[in-house]
């Protein structure tokens, strides 16, 4: 099995994700022991973001860092743990909201596929990119 940069990279659905981790110098994390939980945006919930934001956030290391690292849990938390929780909190430090309206939403997005498992954690596909609200 792959790390889970490896599996997202290979999955084919988180091209602009796994380049954003590179720019940021999270690779060497994503690539450590873990393990961890990653709510991954995929390509097409980069493409839902406003025109020219991505190019921003690629120019703006700190902040891609912060939206990043929003997305990163500790521990490899499987979808049938997931669904029990009403929170967790990320890397960047601030609490996610979890919750089930018929779909498992994180924040504001739904869980699209789920328990892409990898080395040293697991990965969620999620529809849309979370920002943290500070």
């Amino acid at each position: 099995m792959a790390n889970i940069l490896e599996t997202a990279a290979k999955s084919g659905s988180f091209k602009t994700l796994v380049e954003a981790v590179k720019v940021t110098g999270l690779t060497d994390t994503l690539k450590g022991a873990g393990p961890f939980t990653i709510f991954a945006p995929t390509d097409e919930a980069f493409d839902k973001l406003p025109t020219g934001t991505i190019d921003k956030l690629l120019s703006d290391i700190p902040q891609l860092t912060k939206i990043l690292t929003y997305h990163i849990i500790e521990g490899k938390v499987m979808s049938e743990d997931v669904v029990k929780l009403d929170k967790t909190t990320t890397f960047e430090g601030s609490d996610l909201k979890i919750h089930n309206n018929g779909a498992v939403m994180v924040g504001d997005a739904a869980i699209v596929q789920s328990d892409l498992e990898a080395d040293n954690g697991v990965i969620h596909a999620i529809d849309t990119v979370l920002i943290p609200q500070y």
